[in-house]
């Protein structure tokens, strides 16, 4: 193998997270009587968007994000919501229990299994992630998994992956590899790290900032040729 160790994100990576925050966002909407229109579901994407690139850059807190995202798409969409945090926990609540795999992501770790190490590295919810990645089968491949929260730092903060590679002090940083659908999360905290990186671009995005990606590919299959070697 020519890596001992894979760090794959979770979200637009391994599952496909717009499809789960569609169908969260709209039950949580409904526990309230409000029903999401077109223009409703992309004012959220774009809000929730903004408020994790914040996340990412240490502009804001975690805590932060969680009720500042839906208090601004509430303003915004003209929506009355008594209880802030009981529609957010619904909504983290729904999202724990709806997933859908991006490309044939559980096929691809489980070829990986026994080859090399993996792990699972996100900025998500932690309760959300923890149940999406057990309904999806993804807890029983990977070694451990790394979540923003109980670490206490983001992705693509140093400390994040400080505390992920001292798990793994005998593994050289060129024989560990990032994967994730994230320039400003996956791959700069790759570049952070001294790891080697692998952008997953299924839609042929073009890299305009500085960021260095190793690889570039199209679909997650593809990993298990670069693992290999």
């Amino acid at each position: 193998m020519r890596y001992d160790v894979i760090l794959w994100d979770v979200d637009d990576t391994l599952l496909d997270f717009p499809y789960s925050q569609r169908i969260s966002l709209e039950k949580a909407a409904q526990g309230i009587g409000v029903s999401v229109t077109e223009e409703m579901h992309s004012r959220y994407t774009a809000i929730n968007d903004s408020w994790w690139k914040r996340l990412e850059k240490g502009e804001v807190t975690k805590a932060q994000l969680l009720s500042g995202r839906f208090e601004e798409w509430f303003a915004q969409c003209g929506i009355v919501c008594e209880d802030v945090d009981a529609f957010r926990e619904d909504y983290e609540r729904g999202l724990g229990q709806v997933f859908r795999y991006r490309d044939d992501s559980l096929a691809v770790c489980k070829a990986l299994q026994g080859k090399c190490r993996q792990f699972a590295v996100t900025n998500g919810v932690t309760a959300s992630q923890l149940s999406k990645l057990k309904l999806s089968g993804f807890f029983d491949i990977m070694e451990n998994i790394f979540i923003s929260e109980q670490i206490g730092a983001p992705k693509p903060q140093r400390l994040f992956f400080d505390r992920v590679l001292e798990t793994m002090p005998a593994v050289p940083k060129n024989r560990i590899l990032i994967v994730g659908d994230s320039l400003s999360s996956d791959m700069r905290g790759g570049n952070n790290a001294g790891i080697v990186t692998c952008w997953y671009n299924p839609t042929d995005q073009i890299n305009t900032t500085e960021i260095e990606t190793n690889f570039i590919i199209r679909h997650l299959k593809e990993v298990i040729a670069i693992a290999e070697g």
